[in-house]
């Protein structure tokens, strides 16, 4: 049992000022998710004129699959903040916050900018802003590094699919 409580915060940690917390890290994962959107304003047209892959996904599912990540992200930092006091935690959280500045870049070198050179180096440093921070979290507690994989995969999947089309796109992504 105190391997699962290890996991899952107890009953007893869980205070209005929790929830708060909570709030608050939903508010800023939201507010990095608005500020993308507006550099994403006219990403369906856009992305619709690229020369796709045989495997890439529809534009509609991109804004759920991004709704569910910043909700896990939010979740995976609020656990995180609730982990081991001390330089550990407040390097997590640094690190959390440098990957969401780097998410937010992203969008703007992408979708509004068109610069997929730039974007598919900058997704590389994202990518491993990610992969720290999961690391960081998973030091703090298993379950908040856990809830950083999807968002890892994702990434990892948008890299691949960001090189490809900067290949397939060299006039609409120089």
């Amino acid at each position: 049992m105190a391997k699962y409580d290890s996991f899952v915060p107890s009953m007893q940690r869980r205070s209005p000022l929790a929830l708060w917390s909570l709030a608050g890290w939903l508010l800023v994962c939201f507010a990095v998710a608005s500020l993308g959107a507006l550099a994403s304003v006219d990403a369906r047209g856009f992305y619709t004129q690229l020369v796709q892959p045989s495997w890439a996904p529809p534009a509609w599912l991109f804004g759920p699959a991004w709704s569910v990540l910043f909700t896990l992200m939010a979740f995976a930092a609020w656990l995180a903040g609730r982990g081991h006091r001390g330089a550990g935690r407040t390097r997590a959280l640094a690190l959390f916050v440098v990957q969401l500045a780097l998410n937010a870049l992203w969008s703007w070198l992408f979708f509004a900018w068109h610069r997929g050179g730039w974007a598919f180096f900058e997704v590389l440093l994202f990518w491993a802003a990610i992969l720290a921070t999961l690391l960081a979290f998973w030091r703090q507690r298993p379950l908040a590094g856990a809830l950083l994989l999807p968002y890892i995969a994702w990434v990892s999947f948008a890299a691949v699919l960001n090189g490809t089309l900067w290949r397939l796109n060299p006039g609409l992504l120089g």
